[in-house]
């Protein structure tokens, strides 16, 4: 068996954050082929669902770059590589020393997703806030009802370039967790930041898949920093031009930009399919 993978925003979405129509009919072609294939992603469920509903994503997702595996069959996770909520102190201090406010994933029981934040300080939290509420149905609730020992996926924030960027330093000084950053699609002149434990990768989530499912060869799609760790495990590893130099560099090929279909129209040149 073979498994595609792809990755999500700058890979298989265009600009605006969707799957576009030759996409759409790419996927629908590699159904119709049993060819198959799945998503490994830095978003949640919540953000994907929609997306990519209809779109024949029937295997396990893996979301939050490898801390979760969701199976659609059961709406159930499966998850490793969780933080405790005494395991981000110094980093949420760091969030209060740059007035930038975190938003704290977690897991409950029942698989219930609950954010928790400190007090939101200007419009782009709140708005962002609102979104995880109002189009992603997250319940959002103040830290100080946050259980002592809740299991955390990650922590996410939004801020100037500068502020987010000393949290990141901060971050590489602590050996169990891990940061990537970037470019806000919310706005240049905003950078996102988002820490998970690092024991946990997209690669380790797509070596487990591979194991669970009996998969003989990988094929991934990536475009970013934590694209690298299932760049490493894959049999083959493809880039958009868009990519980041460091995933250019190791790469097995360097496709088409992620804004001119260049994934699926890759797929379509390398399985024989239709194009349209």
């Amino acid at each position: 068996m073979e498994l595609i993978v792809f990755d999500l925003d700058g890979t298989l979405l265009n600009k605006k954050s969707q799957v576009s129509g030759h996409t759409r009919d790419t996927l629908r072609q590699l159904r119709e082929r049993d060819i198959a294939y799945t998503v490994a992603t830095g978003r949640t469920l919540q953000s994907a669902r929609n997306l990519l509903h209809g779109q024949g994503f029937a295997l396990p997702h893996i979301y939050k770059n490898g801390v979760l595996i969701w199976r659609p069959e059961s709406d159930l996770y499966s998850h490793s590589n969780l933080l405790m909520s005494s395991e981000i102190g110094r980093v949420l201090e760091a969030f209060l020393s740059v007035a930038v406010t975190p938003f704290i994933f977690t897991v409950e029981p029942s698989n219930r997703h609950v954010v928790y934040h400190l007090p939101m300080q200007n419009d782009t939290e709140r708005r962002l806030a609102k979104i995880f509420s109002q189009d992603r149905g997250i319940d959002m609730l103040p830290i100080t009802e946050m259980p002592s020992g809740a299991e955390i996926t990650n922590v996410s924030a939004l801020g100037a370039r500068e502020a987010i960027q000393s949290v990141a330093d901060l971050v590489q000084t602590e050996e169990h967790l891990m940061a990537y950053a970037g470019t806000a699609i919310e706005g240049e002149s905003l950078y996102w930041i988002d820490i998970h434990h690092s024991a946990a990768s997209k690669g380790g989530a797509v070596a487990k898949l591979k194991q669970d499912l009996g998969v003989t060869r990988v094929i991934c799609f990536g475009d970013s920093d934590n694209d690298l760790s299932m760049f490493a495990m894959a049999d083959e590893s493809y880039a958009p031009s868009n990519a980041k130099d460091e995933v250019l560099a190791v790469a097995t090929g360097v496709i088409g930009h992620h804004n001119e279909d260049g994934i699926s129209r890759f797929l379509c040149e390398r399985f024989d399919l239709a194009e349209h």
